[in-house]
């Protein structure tokens, strides 16, 4: 994910499963499943394009990952 080459094809419960595995709460409502984790200013906002998430989700998760050095923790 984090070399961007399939930002289409990134499923949604992976990508929200990659987001709580790295100590990010999740708080849903209706079709918004909105994570945020303490030390990270952004809130993460993502829905379902199917069972994959929506490209520019996938985007945004990427830059806030390699932002706050989030990306070698999993």
């Amino acid at each position: 994910m984090l070399g961007g080459g399939s930002d289409a094809n990134v499923r949604f419960d992976d990508l929200r499963n990659l987001l709580s595995s790295l100590g990010f709460k999740q708080r849903t409502r209706g079709s918004h499943h909105l994570f945020s984790r303490s030390g990270v200013v952004e809130r993460v906002n993502l829905q379902r394009d199917g069972n994959h998430a929506k490209p520019y989700q996938v985007r945004q998760v990427r830059r806030i990952l390699l932002k706050y050095g989030l990306a070698g923790e999993e």
